[in-house]
């Protein structure tokens, strides 16, 4: 079986069910366990995600970016 991972949690249901040695991919926020950052990152982000970055910021990023197609 291979499994792709789009969600932190759902990574660590993987891992959690013992099915790690399964999963191909995960999401660049996929960090736990620890091994899943040994994974093939397949789902990043092209927001400057900043520490502290407000909402308001984050929302004019993506508002941006739907406007641009």
């Amino acid at each position: 079986m291979r499994i792709v991972s789009l969600l932190p949690s759902a990574t660590e249901i993987v891992y959690s069910l013992g099915l790690g040695d399964d999963l191909v991919g995960v999401t660049y926020e996929c960090d736990h366990p620890a091994d899943a950052r040994t994974k093939p990152v397949v789902s990043d982000t092209a927001l400057a995600l900043e520490p502290g970055l407000a909402a308001a910021e984050i929302d004019r990023q993506v508002s941006e970016r739907v406007a641009a197609g």
